[in-house]
């Protein structure tokens, strides 16, 4: 069993199915079953896919003294997550994301005032110190961190997201630091391997992933020198692709400490991110290793 950290924002989602792309103006619409909210965040969801693949997880967050901070305990209760080192805040942050029957989708983030933030420090350390790989996700709250980690001798992991460009100022700082750094390809389609080899250059991480979705990943491996391609798992059904990146990037991180060649890791984290599309909200859906195992290797035997 991996002991992982993940400091990371928490909220409350609220998903919305709509029918397409734009959003044509209407004063109401009767969306049955169509209207649902859980708790999530990049944090949340990184957590709950470490503890289903059996990992130990500490979740380092800020949650609110409210309502939607009392559901957000719950879920981690319920899942064996430690609620310690949550750090009180006066709200929780939210958001709202509007998916259509293809999978795009819209998100509205409410970040409340943690931008301003950030994580205490000591209570850092004493949780990063039996750990073996720190996902220090890209709120401004675990920036300080990052060089903290580093200096500690930690393994640091880290989902930028979005990335225009390789000099982005808000991100420079985890990709600077970042040991596995994963990014989508939403911003650069079609530079995928400019854009990798670029961060090649430039940074010294061990390894660099762009999910692609349903094309696949791009993945820079430094020990080798090597850039791999691998396809995407054809799903059994999309529901909401929110939550897939988070899905890829934590299951790779899992197999990957566990010390799974990165080749492999990527290839168990592509079904596990498939599997995971298939439900609606992006903390539901996640297998446990031994399914995913089974999963991938019963694919396997049917495509030889």
């Amino acid at each position: 069993m991996s002991k992982i950290l993940v400091c990371g924002l928490v909220n409350v989602e609220t998903t919305v199915k709509i029918d397409e792309f734009p959003l044509p103006y209407q004063p109401i619409d009767y969306n049955f079953f169509g209207i649902n909210s859980y708790p999530a965040g990049v944090g949340l969801n990184l957590s709950l896919a470490f503890s289903s693949l059996s990992d130990e997880v500490k979740l380092l967050s800020m949650v609110g003294d409210d309502s939607a901070g009392a559901i957000v305990k719950d879920v981690l209760r319920k899942n064996n997550i430690s609620t310690d080192y949550l750090e009180n805040t006066a709200s929780t942050a939210q958001s709202v994301v509007l998916y259509d029957n293809d999978g795009k989708r819209r998100i509205f983030c409410d970040l409340k005032d943690f931008q301003d933030k950030s994580y205490d420090e000591e209570v850092f350390r004493k949780a990063a110190y039996d750990c073996d790989t720190l996902c220090l996700c890209n709120i401004n709250f675990s920036r300080k961190l990052l060089k903290i980690a580093k200096d500690m001798g930690k393994r640091v992991a880290t989902d930028v997201h979005v990335l225009s460009n390789i000099n982005d100022e808000y991100n420079s700082d985890y990709i600077k630091y970042s040991d596995i750094l994963f990014l989508s390809n939403e911003n650069i389609l079609g530079r995928e391997e400019e854009c990798i080899k670029s961060l090649r250059d430039a940074y010294n991480n061990e390894i660099i992933v762009i999910g692609m979705g349903e094309n696949g990943a791009l993945m820079y491996v430094r020990v080798d020198d090597k850039i791999y391609k691998i396809d995407s798992v054809k799903p059994e059904k999309i529901v909401n692709t929110v939550g897939a990146g988070d899905s890829l990037f934590s299951s790779f991180v899992h197999f990957y400490t566990k010390g799974v060649d990165p080749y492999n890791s990527l290839r168990y984290a592509t079904f596990f991110a498939s599997y995971k599309i298939g439900f609606d909200g992006a903390a539901k859906g996640f297998l446990t290793e031994g399914k995913l195992i089974e999963l991938a290797h019963n694919k396997k035997q049917q495509s030889s």
